[in-house]
């Protein structure tokens, strides 16, 4: 136990925190504060509370502001258990004297794995045949092979190199596009580094692992989509804000795009978006998932101690690992 620890109290709300992540926190001396919340985020009114005298904050998708972080200066690290962190004014963060990290590399298996099998579901159109079934009618679809495909990766970060390990076993021939190159492990995997809209007029398959930020925002809209090869098969597991979610539902909708698979919508972020999310949960060559990719066992138990152990890290005074670290405010702390 250490004894720094000892006078610290982390608060924990994401659920599905396993009891071996609370055991290691618990181990290091931390007095764990884990509500009872149904499945569900914290109220913004509950968070007060929540938050006196905490030291460190472990949090699925809560939304933090400046003004919710300024108010608890004895807050020192929140953790998001998870690696998109866009709700967490992390700038602010910084300023304030405050660390945010990600589990960095915990959900990539698990989101990788969701990947390939939302283009095998959409390309063998696997969601048509339970509701027909069921009604006695087995009347067959004819699909697409992933197998000796060309599949387009934007964004070759820790889940897009998964998703490229995962195909290698599917003789595809695979094109990818970020803004650091690893021509190391490109070479590796027989990854072919091309711009943008190469990749999207020779890809069969375009699947997003970018982060959402300024840059990316609607980075797939019509005139990318125009861009695409007629009877592609699109798949995010990303952002729902990196698509036109509308101009996505009028590409399929005239038979441009033959189908997606998504896991993320902008309407998880905005209620104003619900209407495209809806119309194109509604399309029969849609493959729909409620941002579930990261969802098992395996992955959740990984990123729950990821996230443990980087405020363990931040709190007894080490640092965590550097792709963890989003905002480092503690040379404001020193300089103040």
């Amino acid at each position: 136990m250490n004894p720094i620890a000892n006078r610290m109290r982390v608060l924990v709300t994401p659920r599905g925190f396993n009891p071996g992540a609370r055991a290691y926190l618990e181990e290091q001396g931390f007095a764990v504060r884990q509500p009872e919340l149904n499945n569900t985020d914290p109220a913004p009114d509950t968070l007060p509370d929540l938050l006196d005298d905490v030291d460190g904050w472990i949090l699925g998708s809560t939304f933090v502001g400046h003004d919710l972080m300024a108010r608890f200066p004895r807050l020192k690290v929140l953790a998001r258990r998870g690696v998109g962190f866009e709700q967490i004014d992390h700038l602010a963060a910084a300023r304030l004297g405050k660390v945010v990290t990600i589990a960095a590399g915990g959900n990539s298996p698990s989101v990788a794995d969701h990947t390939i099998g939302l283009m095998l579901a959409v390309a063998k159109r696997l969601a048509t045949f339970p509701p027909s079934l069921r009604t006695g009618d087995w009347t067959y679809r004819i699909g697409e092979e992933l197998t000796g495909s060309t599949v387009g990766i934007v964004g070759l970060g820790r889940i897009g190199r998964c998703v490229a390990r995962r195909l290698g076993g599917f003789d595809v021939r695979i094109l990818a596009t970020d803004i650091v190159p690893d021509d190391g492990f490109a070479a590796a995997h027989r990854v072919t580094r091309v711009d943008l809209d190469m990749l999207l007029s020779e890809s069969d398959f375009v699947t997003l692992h970018a982060p959402l930020d300024a840059s990316t925002a609607q980075l797939i809209d019509r005139t990318a989509l125009a861009r695409m090869k007629p009877g592609a098969i699109f798949i995010n597991t990303a952002r729902g804000g990196l698509v036109n979610e509308r101009d996505l539902y009028e590409a399929i909708v005239s038979g441009h795009i033959a189908g997606a698979g998504l896991d993320v919508f902008e309407a998880e972020k905005d209620p104003a978006a619900s209407k495209a999310a809806n119309a194109l949960i509604a399309l029969e060559r849609v493959v729909a998932t409620p941002h579930t990719a990261a969802a098992t066992y395996g992955g959740l138990a990984r990123t729950n101690l990821i996230a443990a152990r980087t405020v363990v890290d931040i709190l007894t005074g080490r640092s965590p690992p550097a792709d963890c670290i989003v905002a480092d405010g503690r040379s404001v702390l020193e300089v103040c």
